[in-house]
């Protein structure tokens, strides 16, 4: 299945001890390249890229993780007793010495720096697996966001050949009419300037060598083999990225459209290769958003 290369997606998951928000975003990228941003889950995050490398060969992905525990189990609390115990007896000490009554709430306890540490737990093995699996379903549907933008840019491209293959039949059978409709010209132009005594086969031999200098035949069949190949690699039975196949193609069009025009003398062939030309800047733009 050919895929493009952008996609995003946005999913909430609750289990009994997290809330799990996911956030993935794909672009356009020669290689895979992976960015992950959000809570620190250590080696749970080499397992998400694994899974993420098995289902996008290519792109930038672009990852947030966000995790609320809702389990009590989940945090660590402890109070520094031996701070505690410090704090209030040497606030004793001072109460008694300026003759001040000592007094000391709940809520001034808790805003004194490091003497309460509430702390998350490490993610449990359960914990994980829900993680990596709310992942992957995620990621599911990335996937199918950029196989349907994949299909998409394949019914794009497939208009963009056809224009390009119609163009070329045009070129092609003007090319095949060109050494009669050469030869009558010359002969033309030779009876003007008196020159009737030239025989046939010197007139055929001019022909020739006039055909020879303005050959289209080497690049017309070049760009057939280059489409067919186009058209091999956007099958729907294709499963494999062709991101970078497709661009090399796509280029070596744009070469022989160049060199066609280059070596063209008829109009109608010139103002066809133009156009063969502008339909392959279109192809290009589009294949390199492909995986």
């Amino acid at each position: 299945m050919i895929r493009s290369m952008t996609g995003f997606a946005e999913k909430n998951f609750t289990s009994s001890s997290l809330r799990v928000k996911i956030f993935i975003k794909s672009l356009n990228h020669r290689f895979f390249d992976w960015v992950y941003k959000g809570e620190n889950i250590g080696d749970l995050e080499n397992q998400l890229r694994a899974a993420c490398q098995k289902k996008i060969l290519r792109g930038r992905v672009e990852v947030l993780l966000e995790l609320s525990y809702l389990s009590p189990e989940s945090w660590e609390f402890s109070i520094n007793q031996a701070l505690l115990k410090r704090m209030i007896g040497e606030l004793r000490n001072l109460s008694g010495e300026v003759g001040l009554p000592f007094t000391l709430t709940l809520d001034q306890l808790l805003r004194v720096p490091q003497l309460i540490n509430i702390n998350q737990k490490e993610l449990s093995r359960e914990e994980k697996n829900y993680i990596l699996t709310s992942f992957e379903k995620t990621l599911d549907d990335i996937v199918k966001q950029r196989e349907k933008e994949g299909r998409e840019i394949v019914r794009q491209l497939l208009a963009h050949l056809n224009r390009i293959k119609k163009s070329l039949a045009i070129i092609e059978n003007i090319f095949q009419k060109q050494p009669r409709e050469l030869k009558e010209k010359l002969k033309k132009k030779l009876k003007d300037l008196n020159h009737n005594n030239l025989s046939e086969e010197r007139l055929s031999e001019e022909v020739a060598y006039l055909m020879q200098k303005f050959d289209l035949m080497e690049e017309i069949n070049r760009l057939k083999s280059h489409l067919a190949g186009f058209y091999d690699l956007i099958k729907p039975e294709v499963n494999e990225p062709v991101g970078k196949k497709l661009d090399f193609l796509a280029q070596e069009l744009s070469r022989e459209a160049n060199t066609l025009n280059a070596k063209a003398q008829d109009l109608v062939i010139i103002k066809n290769c133009l156009l063969i030309k502008n339909e392959i800047e279109s192809i290009r733009q589009q294949v390199q958003n492909l995986e």
